[in-house]
């Protein structure tokens, strides 16, 4: 489904305008990072599930 430093769609966007985020830490709760600003988010697995749309760039594909 998703891994570490893949680039996933979330439901509603940033304050800075984007909703593309990198996600740097999975585990019971998930921290990612804002590509637009580099703020950084951490939340539960499960609430990240919930406003998660998809995942634009897999972590393979990065490197």
């Amino acid at each position: 489904m998703y891994e570490l430093h893949d680039r996933v769609l979330m439901k509603k966007p940033h304050a800075c305008g984007t909703n593309d985020w990198e996600i740097i830490r999975l585990g019971m709760d998930i921290k990612i990072r804002c590509t637009g600003c580099g703020h950084i988010v951490m939340m539960p697995r499960r609430e990240f599930d919930k406003k998660m749309k998809k995942v634009l760039v897999k972590a393979d594909a990065n490197q």
